[in-house]
């Protein structure tokens, strides 16, 4: 998602951190219509043409191609149908391997989203679905009704999962666990806060104090809990003998749920940073440690739920197994 100067790596940065990803064994590209206006996936097509059958390209719909045009946005049959034409010739290729719903719109009726992927599914436009930034019970509706109609079901979903934010297990992960579609979180780095820029421990208020460290300061995400998250991920590195980047991610993998984390990297640096992760081995006491310095309530009915009275009450005070999944 990162190819384009507007969005990160301009075209030859991005043809080196493409060229060294599909060197090492890498096969799955991520981008979007809307990334870069369109560039992202001008770049991708270039780069992955001569290597398409090896690659699995995924794209998007959703978010307006043409500002003023409510027909070019959302999540609509019409805009779905225009996008992936569009997607296509940019990616230079016959088919998308992977195309999810970016974002939900809450106005698009449910059967008309889900008649329309299975059409492109039918056509060979497309060969799997996903799910992206959509409520758990949105995602759970859909999947049944693909299922009882006997139309293609979602594979994937993409949700913002990291140690600051957490939220996604509350519902979204274990509803895609039950419903057996992979987790792909996307931002493992909390937008640069897990980067290893932003530790407290050097002068109190995070070590990048201008600039980005300024920008999010402002909109209150340097709080003292991601501070101390981010000194967390630091001193586990250090005690593996990682980056707070390679920490972070790895943290990530080792949800049993997480297909793969999405990684963009604005230059190789960065890159080689990133994919060095799948190289580091988090043990439970580095697991726990991360826990508890990013412990975030299951909210209601989990916590209620979980509680000895409740408990007690659902089970005559006896010890019941759970079933295997």
């Amino acid at each position: 998602m990162t190819f384009g100067e507007e969005w990160g790596a301009g075209e030859e940065e991005s043809r080196r951190i493409f060229d060294a990803y599909v060197d090492q064994g890498g096969n799955f590209i991520d981008t979007a219509g809307y990334y870069a206006g369109g560039v992202s996936e001008d770049l991708t097509g270039k780069f992955a043409e001569a290597k398409r059958d090896r690659l699995v390209l995924s794209t998007k719909y959703s978010l307006t191609r043409s500002v003023g045009d409510p027909n070019a946005a959302g999540n609509s049959r019409r805009n779905m149908m225009q996008t992936v034409e569009t997607s296509l010739r940019r990616l230079r290729t016959d088919r998308i391997d992977l195309l999810f719903l970016h974002v939900w719109d809450d106005s698009t009726p449910a059967d008309e989203i889900m008649r329309a992927f299975d059409d492109l599914v039918t056509q060979g436009k497309v060969l799997y679905l996903g799910l992206s930034d959509t409520p758990a019970w949105q995602m759970a509706r859909l999947q049944t009704m693909a299922d009882l109609r006997g139309w293609t079901q979602f594979a994937a979903l993409q949700a913002e999962y990291n140690l600051v934010e957490r939220t996604a297990e509350r519902d979204l992960i274990p509803a895609a666990k039950a419903l057996g579609i992979g987790v792909m979180p996307w931002s493992p780095l909390a937008s640069g806060l897990l980067s290893g820029k932003y530790a407290a421990r050097s002068n109190g208020e995070g070590q990048d104090t201008g600039g980005r460290g300024a920008m999010l300061a402002a909109a209150g995400k340097l709080d003292a809990r991601t501070l101390a998250i981010a000194d967390a991920v630091q001193a586990v590195a250090d005690d593996v003998g990682a980056t707070s980047a390679q920490a972070a991610i790895a943290w990530t993998l080792a949800n049993p749920a997480v297909v793969s984390p999405l990684l963009g990297a604005r230059t190789m640096r960065q890159y080689e940073d990133n994919v060095t992760a799948l190289g580091v081995s988090l043990d439970l006491h580095h697991l726990d440690r991360l826990e508890a310095a990013s412990f975030t309530p299951k909210g209601f009915p989990h916590d209620f739920l979980a509680t000895d009275f409740i408990r007690h009450g659902l089970t005559a005070g006896t010890k019941v197994r759970p079933r295997a999944s």
